[in-house]
């Protein structure tokens, strides 16, 4: 089984950019199974599918347990936005922010928390509230 002409984002010096490459797979990489052995091929491809969901999950775990402190230009950074923004946010108090003095400080969590906050519903969803409130 050969596939050609794939089409794999790279990163470039301005977004990102598509090359092809090409794969060859040896006819061996594809085993044909008998129905008796089916069984056991099963077993052990959810035992990979477990493993693999126990490593996002701890991947993810260990991300929102990572909490790191920031400063104006790292929250900048962090957000996308320019630091004269930070400090108009920071000034109108629209962004979770600690201060120590004269110096500002910003929690990776927090801004996480705050982004979320500003979700949108979508139409379905408001219909689906809706619907709920009427019944």
């Amino acid at each position: 089984m050969a596939i050609s002409n794939t089409c794999l984002p790279r990163r470039g010096t301005r977004g990102v950019k598509y090359s092809s490459l090409m794969y060859n797979l040896n006819d061996n990489a594809m085993k044909n199974f008998t129905f008796e052995e089916l069984p056991e091929a099963v077993g052990q491809l959810y035992e990979k599918l477990e493993n693999i969901e126990r490593l996002l999950q701890d991947k993810i775990a260990g991300a929102e347990k990572k909490d790191d402190q920031m400063s104006v230009s790292g929250a900048a950074k962090f957000l996308k936005l320019s630091i004269s923004t930070i400090y108009t946010k920071v000034c109108k108090k629209e962004i979770p922010v600690n201060k120590q003095g004269k110096r500002l400080y910003f929690y990776r969590s927090e801004l996480i928390s705050w982004i979320r906050s500003g979700r949108r519903k979508t139409i379905d969803e408001i219909k689906r509230d809706v619907d709920k409130k009427g019944k």
